[in-house]
């Protein structure tokens, strides 16, 4: 197997229940070596009349489940390693919420601040251009991820339409509403994991008044669940969003909050907070801690100065696999990505459903049903973590990896 297609970091993921399954050879390969990886670049005319090239991916991890599933992310700082590490855990995800998907990941290398709109649009439909062989509503079905949004998804569907020559709303999720995408859709990250709090807070003895939080990240994901737990009656102590953050121990006011950012640009100087860096918001002596921004947020650095009694990951990978031992033997728990954050990708299956059977629920069906999967996904859990005595992060691992692996045996590509 060439050495450039392995995943480095999924062996770093893997490695805790390699043992505990028994994995062969053949079987780490599977976990470890994407299915398909696209490299490319492609031409981009910007507003100037100067011609850009911009370096995109597109990594299909598996899809022994069904077609692969995963978002496309714009973003200066992406590499290929980061892109089949997120395609691995978007397949364990999938797993995890028992979805017929695998898992896949995309991106493009740009800073999207320093460039237009029409400059953006323009990227989008390049970076379809480039992988519409490879896509489709049986094969592979992109969706938004950082710094896209459902109004990157319209361009990419409408390019991708004029290549297929019909319409073909199932082929891209996170649309607007308008393009047949699904009600609660751009919310549904942080709903999700809403409701995976409020499944184990009910286990744990958290009651929403007396459960401080804090909210790293003030985008999206970060802005929603803070709202949502707001109004759950949780205690939301701290935001923070690149530039700036805020802390009240008494409570703030999300809403306001949010109207702030929305007038102001950021979060300085809201009325009765005092400022906060995003270092010191994850070493808050807090209940809950929501780390909502990037990767690699809690390392080894400063994992043994958090003192949250939980913390909800709904950034992909926000805590390395150093911190995470630290975090354990401090007997912080830690509820994992791939199903903390697994809210998206769930409306997004049923948004892809729905397009499918040309049949649209209301907004209240499609919580209800995210809430039945988000619930049924923790009590899962819950009997996989009885079973093997392990902690969530592995017994999730045990539980998705399984499941991969008996659809590849099914398919006759294990023995």
């Amino acid at each position: 197997m060439e050495k450039d297609n392995v995943c480095i970091n999924c062996f770093s993921q893997i490695d805790k229940v390699a043992k505990l399954l028994k994995l062969g050879q053949a079987e780490l390969d599977i976990l470890t070596v994407p299915k398909r990886i696209l490299t490319f670049s492609f031409p981009v005319k910007l507003d100037s009349g100067e011609i850009r090239y911009f370096t995109g991916y597109r990594v299909q991890f598996n899809d022994a489940r069904g077609p692969t599933k995963g978002g496309i992310r714009f973003h200066p700082e992406i590499n290929l390693e980061e892109i089949k590490t997120l395609a691995f855990l978007m397949a364990l995800k999938c797993a995890v919420v028992n979805l017929p998907y695998g898992g896949a990941k995309g991106g493009v290398i740009i800073n999207p601040k320093k460039f237009s709109e029409a400059e953006i649009e323009r990227v989008s439909r390049g970076y379809i251009r480039e992988i519409f062989k490879f896509i489709g509503p049986r094969i592979d079905i992109p969706a938004p991820d950082v710094n896209t949004d459902a109004g990157i998804m319209a361009w990419m569907l409408d390019e991708y339409e004029k290549l297929e020559g019909k319409h073909a709303p199932d082929a891209i999720t996170g649309k607007p509403v308008a393009l047949l995408g699904s009600r609660a859709r751009d919310y549904s990250t942080s709903m999700g994991g809403a409701y995976v709090l409020q499944e184990l807070a009910e286990t744990l003895g958290m009651k929403p008044k007396k459960t401080s939080v804090a909210v790293q990240g003030f985008g999206n994901v970060g802005m929603n669940i803070a709202r949502i737990l707001h109004e759950f009656g949780y205690k939301i102590v701290a935001v923070s969003d690149s530039k700036s953050g805020i802390f009240n121990k008494d409570g703030l006011n999300i809403k306001e909050v949010i109207a702030h950012k929305n007038k102001t640009g950021n979060l300085s100087k809201f009325k009765g907070a005092k400022e906060i860096s995003n270092e010191n918001l994850l070493e808050l002596k807090t209940d809950v801690l929501v780390p909502a921004a990037l990767e690699d947020q809690i390392t080894k650095k400063n994992a043994k100065n958090v003192k949250a009694k939980l913390i909800l990951e709904m950034a992909n990978r926000p805590i390395t696999p150093e911190a995470d031992k630290i975090l354990l033997e401090k007997n912080i728990f830690v509820v994992p990505d791939i199903l903390a954050n697994a809210g998206g990708v769930v409306v997004s299956y049923f948004e892809w459903v729905q397009n499918s059977q040309n049949y649209y629920w209301s907004e209240k069906e499609v919580l209800d049903k995210l809430k039945t999967y988000m619930t049924d996904a923790v009590k899962e859990l819950s009997k996989v973590c009885a079973d093997f005595r392990c902690d969530m992060r592995k017994s999730l691992y045990v539980n998705a990896i399984r499941k991969i692996l008996e659809a590849e045996r099914l398919r006759g590509n294990l023995k």
